[in-house]
């Protein structure tokens, strides 16, 4: 089953598990499984049924926005990190 990385800021969601197998045949699949298992975790990463603007998705080192999205296709072995932005500071 294909395996996504939870960052620190979202463990709390996820029973501060720091790698979660889910199934799932692409993206979109893999995260709604996620999401199913973990449904706190749903309003972090999604607008609706769109995946937040700020919320980064890779598989392997690409961002899956680059691939075919939602859309991309997992292999058994694959590895997805998601990867929220983080803005502010002083300017």
């Amino acid at each position: 089953m294909p395996n996504i990385r939870i960052p620190t800021p979202l463990r709390a969601f996820t029973s501060n598990e720091s790698q979660v197998q889910v199934g799932g045949a692409t993206v979109g699949e893999a995260l709604s499984n996620l999401t199913v298992r973990y449904p706190e975790l749903r309003q972090h990463l999604y607008d609706g049924e769109t995946l937040r603007s700020f919320v980064n998705v890779y598989l392997g080192d690409e961002d899956v926005r680059f691939l075919d999205g939602l859309e991309t296709n997992l292999e058994e072995s694959d590895s997805l990190r998601i990867i929220p932005s983080i803005a502010g500071g002083a300017g």
